[in-house]
């Protein structure tokens, strides 16, 4: 039986979905949590199928349960879903390099122990080093390695003096790159990487287009009155930038509602200081079921999302898939999927004048909102199918594990 272990975020559901598209392969999946699981950071209840390892983790005396030292973090029970989790054996292993990271040290155990055909990391700046470093422990008996790249880690992370080098370091390390934009595979390459490219897919696999269409408001997208906003205002999010954008077209937003959703402190006050001053109702969306969510971009003419680095945003590729006209910062790849000017617009992440005038084009041009819905529609029925997405990674695994392992020259 062909066994994997994948290494990410553990309340990702991007990672719960990339890896559910395995779940009833028959294959052996396990999972190692990128960061430790805490009372804090849980597993996200999409897995299914899968063994989860953490050194923290052991059964609850019933079997009801999963428990770190004086808390239960799981809300289900043991055995549904099928998600088995193994805390760490204590073999009293040791390595000699006193550099590397506890963490890694349990990751080159584990893998040593389970002797998986594939190892694939989600995300470089945890996953990927985390990976590197397990694999400079290990040295000839590291398994074959997937490095997945996910949004900002080489576009914007690449950059960095204290990145550049750990980046060039799981590039030159892996068997294998995945990503979900063109443009990371060329600068993987001008950052040295040795490994095959595996094809562009994105990151989070497909989507059920059935259930989508289900929950898309009926009549044209022209007739929605609801623009739909990105809430992410943090190190790489510029939702404060997209508010500003909106005071500037409060004049036009009379029949509309405006909607923000992820909506972190400093952007709910913004967004009530902008609705106050220019009297645009502006709602916050509260965390909601992801079908809700998808609700809300099938009732939205129009969906802006700014950020000064990204991949393939996830709340873009919903927005095209429910219709809503996207409004997308230049620095996500927004240009492999739509052509600015008619299935969407490409603005600056940081400029509110530009933002403005896309959104206000948006507003009025009923023809532009409805000929992009329409032809994004077929972009996501080509490119965003869950039922042509899956089989095409579960073969590109087939291919990868019938190409052969790396002979394992001993053990660490």
């Amino acid at each position: 039986m062909t066994r994997i272990l994948f290494i990410g975020f553990p309340y990702s559901v991007h990672a719960a979905r990339w890896v559910n598209q395995l779940a009833d392969s028959g294959w052996d999946v396990h999972f190692f949590p990128s960061i430790r699981l805490t009372t804090d950071i849980d597993l996200h209840p999409l897995f299914r199928n899968l063994t989860v390892h953490d050194c923290a983790v052991r059964q609850s005396p019933r079997g009801r349960g999963v428990h770190l030292p004086g808390a239960v973090v799981w809300p289900f029970r043991a055995g549904e879903r099928y998600v088995r989790f193994a805390a760490s054996r204590s073999r009293r292993v040791r390595f000699r390099s006193s550099s590397q990271s506890s963490r890694a040290g349990r990751l080159a155990r584990l893998i040593r122990r389970l002797e998986p055909d594939i190892v694939q990391s989600l995300e470089i700046q945890h996953a990927g080093y985390l990976a590197s470093d397990a694999k400079s422990l290990l040295g000839e008996g590291f398994p074959t390695w997937i490095a997945t790249n996910w949004g900002s880690d080489i576009y914007l992370f690449g950059q960095m003096d204290e990145h550049r080098a750990r980046i060039q370091e799981v590039l030159a390390g892996c068997d294998y790159y995945s990503c979900e934009c063109h443009r990371d595979v060329d600068l993987a390459k001008q950052l040295g990487l040795k490994g095959e490219v595996l094809p562009v897919l994105p990151n989070a696999g497909g989507f059920d287009l059935g259930n989508a269409r289900a929950h898309r408001q009926t009549g044209p997208p022209s007739s929605r009155r609801l623009v739909l906003v990105k809430g992410y205002q943090h190190w790489a999010g510029r939702a404060l930038v997209a508010l500003r954008a909106v005071a500037l077209c409060a004049d036009l937003l009379g029949p509309y509602r405006v909607a923000v959703f992820s909506a972190s402190a400093d952007v709910e006050i913004a967004a009530k200081l902008v609705s106050s001053k220019t009297g645009v109702p502006i709602d916050l969306i509260p965390l909601c079921s992801h079908d809700e969510m998808l609700r809300q971009y099938g009732k939205a003419r129009v969906y802006m999302g700014l950020s000064i680095s990204d991949a393939i945003s996830t709340s873009f590729l919903e927005a095209i898939l429910m219709g809503a006209f996207p409004i997308q910062s230049c620095t996500a790849c927004a240009d492999e999927w739509i052509e600015d000017g008619k299935t969407g617009l490409i603005v600056p992440p940081e400029d509110p004048e530009p933002i403005a005038a896309a959104l206000r084009r948006a507003l009025t041009d009923d023809a532009l909102v409805d000929s992009a819905a329409a032809a994004n529609e077929k972009t996501a029925a080509e490119r965003m199918d869950e039922t042509a997405i899956k089989p095409q990674v579960i073969a590109m695994y087939e291919r990868i594990v019938a190409q052969g392992i790396p002979p394992r020259k001993g053990k660490a």
